[in-house]
């Protein structure tokens, strides 16, 4: 095998016998042999809409399919060889209608023709010689660029999936996607060419990210300030953890008057402060920190466990018959369940003893998302004028076990008293229940929500420009990001594309950004890798 997708990657290089996520050899093969066909579904697709043919179920499959290839999210051979037999039928039914319509149908042979094994294991083979590493691309930063414009793909798929799950979708996203993933097959193309798709990628992303808010605050409100426990309640319970709301909800909705507590999980903390979630009395507070986590959090956890999205780790044996998955998350003998019908985690969870008594203790707070900070937008900006606040530091991105992550909370302990500190998705699990008081009442830690939210803090960076009538790289404003998967890949090319500069991030960068690449980012950006927290803090203050 070889992966070197995520942060995490074998000496940060890739991981070639066995994934550091617990991915086998086996499943990478089929994530990759996953990519090939729909690298040919593109084309088709691509062929189809230049004679007017789109079809909605196709691109749902796809980005679904691309989601699945996501680090820690389905780790089921099954799952995915059926994935890419579905693919390639559905490539074949969209290739005869674009024929019929009088489109181009003469493909080359490649992922446009190809026809998988008829048993996983040949489907495995395949996959071993269509991987990263068999890229026939003979320029090392072009395959650069286009390996990070297939990480960043993935990543747009995820939040795509998740916007059209509440009914926010966008035929320009899907074409887009499709139109890049199809241009990765083609060898005629030049640097600067794969510098204009990666930023391109990182632009469909901030679309893909707007329907998603538009989907989350539309069917269940705009984030309000809300404190949660994080304690628990005598009964029994359910614990939720990826990144789903539509799955919680329908989870609230099946439990409700039947005397469970549901507690969120890494990064569904956010929801609790969603005016339609938080209604549900029986959601009541967040167990457990990251994803990294889990194997001690869930094992400890006295009832049934719903993993939605991706963050999945191995279960152990001693919760194994408690975890659940759900909507593309996959994991070879863990129990699948659809959101239309969650009684098999409720049955569990009526099992299994529950807590014995209540706890009470610490809360934090959660809502700070954009409605609410560009809500109090006039007392911010006095508090920047008047001196009280200095400077903003955006500290946010994914969690990881490796080594170096306590950077971040290091960083956010010696942030000085007249700065605010805004946070999103897991890497927050660092710091996230730290005191670090308010200025002017306002809180100085504001957590703006999940990865999956970052649009928010686009919004209120570009806000707060246009209040100080100034670009946002002029703006008292810092980003401190942590990555781990290809979510945060897809968020910095935003980011990138919006022209924002001085990022600082880490623990380390990308394997797949090959030197040259990364001195174009450093020269175009000015994108840095984190030093110590010290250093950085004394650069940042200075300039």
């Amino acid at each position: 095998m070889f992966c070197y997708q995520c942060e995490q990657t074998a000496k940060n290089e890739g991981c070639t016998k066995l994934g550091v996520c617990g991915k086998q050899a086996d499943v990478a093969a089929l994530q990759d042999l996953l990519t090939y066909a729909l690298k040919g579904l593109s084309q088709v697709a691509v062929e189809g809409r230049k004679v007017g043919i789109s079809d909605r179920d196709t691109d749902v499959l796809f980005c679904e399919a691309l989601f699945s290839t996501l680090t820690n999210v389905n780790f089921d051979p099954e799952d995915l060889a059926r994935f890419i037999k579905k693919t390639v039928d559905v490539r074949e039914r969209i290739k005869a209608k674009v024929k019929a319509a009088g489109g181009s149908v003469d493909f080359a042979e490649g992922p446009a023709t190809w026809r998988p094994g008829s048993s996983v294991a040949e489907m495995v083979r395949q996959g071993e010689a269509v991987g990263f590493d068999k890229d026939p691309e003979p320029n090392p930063d072009i395959r650069s660029l286009k390996h990070t414009a297939i990480f960043g793909l993935r990543g747009v798929a995820a939040y795509a999936d998740h916007a059209q799950i509440l009914g926010q979708e966008d035929d320009a996203v899907y074409a887009a996607l499709q139109e890049i993933l199809a241009d990765t097959l083609r060898l005629d193309l030049g640097l600067n060419d794969w510098v204009s798709r990666v930023l391109r990628v990182g632009e469909i992303n901030i679309r893909a990210m707007e329907l998603l808010d538009a989907a989350n605050t539309g069917v269940y409100g705009h984030p309000v300030p809300t404190k949660v426990p994080l304690g628990h309640r005598k009964g029994k319970a359910i614990l939720v953890s990826g990144h789903d709301l539509k799955d919680l909800e329908e989870l609230l909705k099946q439990t409700e008057g039947k005397g469970f507590t549901v507690y969120t999980h890494g990064e569904m903390l956010p929801c609790h402060g969603y005016p339609g979630l938080k209604k549900y009395e029986h959601l009541y507070g967040h167990y457990g920190t990251a994803w990294q986590n889990q194997a001690k959090e869930f094992a400890a956890f006295p009832g049934a466990i719903l993993m939605t999205t991706n963050c999945i780790q191995k279960p152990q044996e001693t919760y194994k018959d408690n975890i659940f998955t759900s909507g593309v998350v996959g994991w070879p003998g863990v129990r699948h369940v659809h959101r239309t019908d969650f009684s098999p985690v409720i049955q569990r969870a009526m099992e299994l003893p529950g807590f014995a008594e209540d706890t009470n203790g610490a809360h934090v707070m959660v809502g700070f998302a954009r409605n609410t900070v560009l809500g109090v937008a006039d007392k911010v900006i006095e508090a920047v004028k008047n001196g009280a606040i200095r400077h903003f530091f955006l500290v946010a991105g994914c969690d990881g076990a490796k080594p170096g992550r306590n950077y971040y909370t290091r960083f956010v302990e010696l942030v000085p008293h007249d700065c605010v500190v805004l946070t999103l998705a897991c890497g927050k699990f660092r710091f996230f229940d730290k005191d670090l008081g308010t200025i002017g009442g306002l809180p100085r830690l504001m957590d703006v929500g999940q990865c999956n939210d970052a649009y928010s803090a686009i919004q209120i960076a570009l806000a707060l420009s246009k209040a100080f009538n100034v670009g946002v790289n002029e703006l008292p404003l810092s980003l401190v990001l942590s990555w781990y998967e290809q979510k945060a890949v897809a968020i910095l090319l935003s980011l990138l594309y919006l022209g924002i500069k001085n990022i600082r991030l880490g623990p380390s960068l990308p394997a797949f950004i090959s030197p040259n690449v990364l001195q174009v980012l450093v020269q175009n950006f000015d994108l840095k890798p984190i030093s110590t927290p010290e250093e950085d803090l004394k650069a940042i203050l200075k300039a």
